[in-house]
């Protein structure tokens, strides 16, 4: 057999589009294979694969003295295996194996001079299933004559009910799914194809923890050497904990400087990847989206009234992989001149199903105010808005009508012998007092203020 006996090799999924797939789904493709002439082959297989992969390496050295640590860290969500051809007739047997497990492993490396050296080997493998299923069996053979031209062989694998982890791809580790096909023939290099698909896991943001909102407070005392320049504190809420990429996050914060220096507010999106093996940790910070507010001057205080950061195309959050976890946070934060920043920090998770609209059975009734997803697309006010007029709201005809006016000469003494609710009808209409932001009743200036302790 001679290489040119196949003229094209390829596997493709069904569906438009990516392949996107998520716990629980059925895989699906086929392998295309097209022959200039008849071949023999011996086996076609399907290898369907799922990885979570953590690694860096720690080189330290002072002197004659030298340690190298190299760190891996390995997770199998998901192995399945196909037999599409095998054997001397149309097809020989078509097995499935599907295999699950978790591996770990690394290597240390120490020497001190020339007298001692020694490396160290560390694994561990943990089985979650092993299963093997023969699909079709056929009469023994060594060899599948297929004719030239055009063949297509499908296949299906269904992922694990357990959840899985979404794909990610980071500077020490990754986590990827993939179908490999490996092509068997007499006398011939073995072919393979391989094919990644991404897997994202719905993470609902409609859940009651997600819906929660998030606040703290936080302060410091700013001080350079020995010298104090006062107290600066930060207050901060947002409206739930869980967003999906594109929001717009209205940030609610106080800072009060009372400080003899000007102070500036800002506000941050960090997303934090965190790599494990070996019980130790690597992480990885990144600034996704900044927000930055008007300086503070000394002694004054600063209010956001729901300040607007809106949250870029980034990952959904990753918490359920051992090895490899992605996770965001708010970062409300105060730059002091001359001495470290002070920063509060509120847990955010990034979901990929957004917030329900109103009337939903999902959301709680403290957050049902603020899932109109119109006010993304709208300037935050500042300022709140005086109610309506009384007279765009109730007109004088009908205030009339509602309204008796009582007779001079009417006795009511026995008026507290009737019913209350016969009164109530009366003052149904009533106007309320004028909208006005200045106090009508003003204390005088030559009042002496009440001290509150006494």
């Amino acid at each position: 057999m001679t290489f040119n006996t196949i003229k094209s090799f390829k596997l493709e999924f069904d569906g438009p589009g990516d392949a996107v797939y998520a716990s629980s789904e059925i895989l699906s493709g086929k392998v295309v294979l097209e022959l200039s002439r008849d071949t023999k082959v011996d086996s076609m297989k399907v290898l369907g694969r799922g990885v979570a992969t953590a690694h860096w390496l720690e080189n330290r050295s002072g002197g004659m003295n030298a340690v190298y640590n190299d760190y891996t860290s390995k997770i199998s969500y998901f192995r399945k295996r196909q037999h599409l051809i095998r054997g001397e007739s149309k097809v020989q047997s078509l097995k499935l194996h599907a295999e699950g497990f978790a591996k770990v492993h690394w290597t240390e490396s120490r020497s001190a001079g020339s007298s001692t050296a020694y490396t160290q080997n560390y694994s561990d493998e943990v089985e979650y299933l092993n299963r093997r299923e023969v699909l079709l069996q056929a009469d023994n053979g060594e060899h599948t004559l297929l004719s030239a031209g055009r063949h297509e062989f499908p296949f299906s694998f269904q992922l694990p009910e357990e959840t899985l982890v979404t794909s990610f791809e980071g500077k020490h580790g990754s986590i990827r799914y993939w179908v490999k096909v490996k092509l068997h023939r007499p006398w011939a290099t073995v072919r393979k194809i391989k094919k990644e698909f991404t897997v994202i896991e719905p993470i609902d943001i409609n859940t009651p923890a997600l819906l929660a909102p998030q606040a703290g407070t936080k302060d410091k005392m700013a001080r350079v050497w020995y010298r104090n320049f006062g107290q600066v504190s930060i207050t901060a809420k947002i409206d739930r904990k869980g967003y999906t990429p594109g929001e717009v996050i209205p940030v609610f914060a106080e800072f009060d400087n009372a400080t003899s220096r000007s102070v500036v507010p800002k506000a941050y999106i960090t997303q934090t990847q965190t790599f494990i093996a070996r019980g130790t940790m690597k992480q990885k910070q990144a600034v996704v989206a900044t927000l930055s507010g008007d300086v503070v001057g000394a002694q004054r205080r600063e209010t956001w009234q729901g300040r607007a950061i809106k949250i870029p195309p980034v990952g959904p959050s990753i918490l359920q992989c051992r090895i490899i976890k992605v996770e965001y946070m708010l970062r409300v934060c105060v730059d002091v001149p001359g001495t470290s920043k002070l920063c509060l920090e509120l847990p955010l998770v990034m979901g990929t199903i957004p917030l329900h609209p109103f009337g939903s059975r999902t959301s709680s009734v403290s957050s049902q105010y603020s899932v109109n997803l119109e006010w993304l697309r709208m300037a935050i006010p500042e300022q709140p808005e005086p109610p309506p007029d009384y007279s765009s709201v109730v007109t004088d005809e009908e205030a009339e009508r509602n309204i008796t006016a009582p007779h001079p000469e009417e006795d009511l003494s026995g008026i507290m012998e009737h019913p209350l609710r016969a009164f109530v009808q009366e003052f149904r209409f009533r106007p309320p007092p004028v909208y006005c932001e200045i106090d009508p009743n003003p204390q005088p200036l030559n009042m002496r203020r009440r001290c509150m302790t006494c």
